[in-house]
């Protein structure tokens, strides 16, 4: 079956208006790439098939077509005139000054001696004269649109696209309308709408208690039946059902099951039950297995980690498996025990998991174990889950616990050597805290070095460089006393060359006589007046020098004789 419902699943009803486009015409309009292609189950089904469908010359019921409330209400009135009954439609004709109002969209309803009367012309219905009134009643009115209308006998029903109606005919036969409607007049007895039911939005949840993934909606619609004088009880009359996608729902009659897709189903057949919903996705799982023995009588339980897919689930249902891990789980213990009972307890207590680090090394002391599952358990484990549909895709042994004595005495041991590693993390603790603590000394010493020597070396350069520039400054005044120096010589020699050529120019005796006395009266003035000035070439100059060297001699000679003394 199809996730979408077709003339064969739908009871009554007819599109209005243009018809829906078709699943062929959906598939042109959306384009292939975007779509994602789920498996799709048979599109006729006997198990989904309404047991019940009303015949289409049925007296009284007129389904609604194109000409909508009205048109069907117009054609149920025909038929109630050609059967000679009272007409359901009022002859009455609306003003636009007073009555009763009708408004565009409803109809009128009008209780004649317990015979229904429609309006269906909107306006004013004056309430006289009394003739017209006479053995009638006023019962207000209803939307044309309403799903559901009960007057008197007459029952409308129309649902839209997403709802659908589960109808009770007076011979209390069920059935459903879904995208269209009917209005019928019920002689004897009535149609009784029993539940007006969202489709995509059922109230109650089914999930998989194991894994929590929700496996569909259901909802049952029940009819309240009399079946003695003070007893009334309730019967499941429809079963609707809503699987989600890669889901999908086993169904069962008498000893036939049949594969339900995904999509929006109902079932009114009595003798149809629902056996269960399944997913058809991945799932995992860490299962426990009881105890089971080794060959020298350990007791051991095992963790088992499981991995599966169902891809059949007819042959698990068959097999009378409500999930699928019901059945890995009788296998699983089944040969997980076979296994561990040809096994020691020695090739099993030095390995603690099974999985892809530690299956390829055969040299493992525990290798009988793990080559015993990798080979035997997940082998037979495959095979066997094929029998129920399943696809295993993965095995592993994530824990195992030994129980009875040999368990407390692996406690004490593992006790012991657990209080040994933590004695020796505590040792290797403190040693690593003393070296740190001594490499943090060092550290802080070969830190507060490097910063001496740094200073030392600012220390240094800066002396070096207050050096150089006190050479630098130095050198600048020695260069620039020099150079004022020279400049003051040149000055001078200019000076006195001027002087001179001025002199050498002057040719009067007076003036030369007069400047020779200016020259004396100035080196008197600079060596005082007692100053005797000597010539130095001249021949008393000579023994002047004579006589200074002799009184040298002298003194000399007295200082010798003196220090001898």
């Amino acid at each position: 079956m199809t996730s979408y419902y077709d003339d064969n699943s739908t009871v009554i009803g007819e599109s209005s208006g243009k018809a829906a486009a078709a699943p062929s015409d959906l598939k042109k309009v959306i384009p292939r790439e975007t779509r994602l292609m789920g498996k799709k189950a048979e599109k006729d089904s006997e198990f989904i098939s309404p047991l019940h469908v009303p015949e289409a010359d049925r007296p009284f019921f007129v389904r609604i077509e194109r000409g909508g409330v009205i048109g069907a209400l117009e054609e149920l009135d025909r038929q109630l005139t050609a059967a000679n009954l009272t007409r359901l439609l009022s002859k009455k004709v609306p003003t636009d000054w007073t009555g009763r109002e009708i408004g565009p969209g409803q109809i009128g309803l009008i209780n004649h001696g317990g015979v229904p009367k429609i309006l269906t012309r909107p306006g004013l219905y004056p309430r006289f004269p009394l003739r017209n009134w006479w053995a009638r009643a006023w019962c207000g009115t209803k939307g044309l649109s309403d799903t559901v209308i009960e007057f008197q006998g007459l029952t409308v029903v129309q649902v839209s696209q997403n709802q659908a109606a589960v109808i009770s005919d007076p011979q209390n036969q069920v059935f459903v309308v879904r995208n269209s409607g009917f209005v019928a007049y019920a002689m004897e007895g009535s149609y009784d709408v029993l539940s007006i039911v969202d489709q995509t939005h059922l109230p109650n949840v089914v999930k998989d208690g194991l894994t929590g993934i929700t496996l569909g909606w259901t909802h049952e619609v029940k009819m309240k039946s009399k079946v003695s004088a003070r007893e009334q009880r309730d019967y499941v009359v429809a079963t609707f059902l809503n699987i989600p996608a890669n889901n999908c729902a086993i169904l069962q009659r008498d000893d036939d099951l049949e594969l339900l897709g995904a999509g929006q189903s109902v079932i009114t057949n009595p003798s149809v039950t629902l056996r269960g919903l399944y997913t058809l996705g991945e799932n995992q799982v860490e299962m426990p297995t009881k105890d089971i023995f080794t060959r020298d009588q350990v007791p051991v339980s095992l963790t088992i980690y499981l991995k599966w897919q169902l891809t059949e689930p007819l042959k698990l249902a068959h097999h009378g498996y409500s999930t699928p891990y019901e059945a890995l789980r009788d296998k699983t213990q089944s040969i997980l025990t076979q296994i561990v009972a040809h096994l020691d307890y020695s090739s099993m207590v030095k390995q603690r998991s099974l999985g892809p680090d530690n299956m390829d090394d055969g040299t493992d002391p525990s290798s009988p174990f793990l080559d015993a599952l990798r080979t035997r358990a997940m082998d037979d484990m495959h095979e066997a889950a094929l029998d129920y549909g399943i696809v295993l895709k993965d095995l592993a042994v994530i824990d195992r616990q030994f129980k009875g004595e040999i368990a407390l005495t692996m406690d004490k041991l593992t006790t012991r050597a657990l209080q040994a590693q933590v004695e020796a993390a505590n040792v290797d603790r403190e040693n690593s805290n003393k070296v740190k603590q001594e490499e943090g000394a060092l550290a802080v010493t070969q830190i507060k070095a490097q910063a001496a020597n740094t200073q030392a070396d600012a220390e240094a350069y800066r002396i070096i460089a207050a050096a150089k520039a006190q050479a630098e400054r130095i050198k600048i005044e020695a260069q620039a006393q020099a150079e004022a120096t020279r400049m003051q010589a040149e000055a001078e020699a200019e000076a006195i060359q001027i002087k001179a050529k001025a002199d050498a120019l002057v040719v009067d005796h007076f003036a030369r006589e007069m400047e020779l006395r200016r020259q004396e009266v100035a080196r008197i003035k600079a060596y005082g007046s007692k100053t005797v000035f000597v010539p130095t070439d001249s021949a008393g100059a000579q023994m002047g020098s004579a006589l200074a060297l002799g009184m040298a001699a002298t003194l000399g000679a007295e200082n010798g004789r003196a220090n001898k003394a």
